[in-house]
Parts: structure tokens; sequence; C-alpha cells
């Protein structure tokens, strides 16, 4: 019989993989807004897996930072295009094409991959690790990486910048 923690698995599992697919073919609208709403479930649902694997601190960067604030950036990229229906509802079969190779490339990949994998390496069970030290995060993250988080600041700031100078109606 499993377990409560597998079923939870099995239940947050299926929710991401259920909420991802309705993400990016979604048969309820055409409206990308609801695609950012899915987004966002796909989303709270794969913090459930990190909690599972009692990774609280990744559970609530993921909820705090991409369910709020990346979502927030997304939503305001989709109203700030403001797509016309008409151009909604075309669809390109070029694109249809090489979307659907290129994910089924993917899920080829994925199928290979987990059936190479070994039993005995899936069977080792990881203990739960410090909870709530985020220490040696930061100084990993601060020391090792300081040069890639520093780029990445700039790269979010240039985004901003962009995002409000093509927010502007009139350009001088």
């Amino acid at each position: 019989m499993p377990e409560f923690t597998d079923l939870l698995f099995f239940v947050f599992a299926g929710l991401t993989l259920l909420f991802g697919f309705l993400c990016v073919a979604n048969p309820l609208s055409r409206n990308p807004v609801t695609s950012a709403m899915f987004l966002v479930l796909t989303i709270i649902s794969m913090a459930g897996l990190f909690v599972l694997l009692h990774a609280f601190f990744l559970a609530a960067v993921q909820i705090l930072v991409y369910a709020g604030a990346v979502m927030v950036v997304f939503l305001f990229v989709i109203m700030l295009l403001d797509l016309k229906e008409e151009a909604r509802r075309k669809l390109n079969r070029v694109a249809l094409t090489a979307g659907v190779l290129a994910v089924s490339g993917l899920a080829a990949i994925l199928v290979r991959a987990v059936t190479a994998a070994r039993p005995a390496a899936l069977a080792l069970k990881a203990g739960p690790l410090a909870e709530g030290d985020t220490a040696p995060l930061g100084r990993i993250l601060f020391q090792s990486y300081l040069l890639p988080f520093e780029i990445l600041s700039i790269l979010l700031l240039v985004a901003m910048v962009g995002v409000i100078l093509l927010s502007k109606k009139d350009l001088r």
C-alpha cells in the first residue's frame, strides 16, 4: 500500500502535467491570459513537489518569485501587446508542425533517459535536509556565483527599462 507522501507525489505530478498541458494547448480559451493563469497553477503544483522533497525554501521562492513577480511581468507584456482577436485565431501550420516535432523529440529523449536510468539509483532515498538554513545557500550564491548573479540582475534591469520604454505611447 503506498504511503501518503507517495500519493501526494502522484497528485502533484499529475496536476503539474495537466496544468502544463493546459497552459500550452488550452482547449478552453484562445486568450493568452487564461494560459498564463494555467502557468500559475503549474508553478503552484510544482511548489507542492518541492515541499514533498523538504525543500521549503525553493517552494516559497517558486510561489513568491515565479507565481508572483514573473507572472505579473508576463501579464503586463500580454496586455501591453494587446493582441487582436483575428491575430489570435490564425493557426500557422509550419509553426504547429515544428512545435509537434520539437515536443515529440523532447518526449523521446525523456523516455530514453527514464528507461536508461538504473533502478538502484532510483531506489536511493534522500533524507530531509537541514530546514530553514539559508546561510550556506547565500554564501554559495554570493561567493561562487557572484558574476552570473550580477549579470542576471543587469539583464533584469535592462528588461525593466525596455518594458517602460515600450509602454510609452509616444517616443520622443
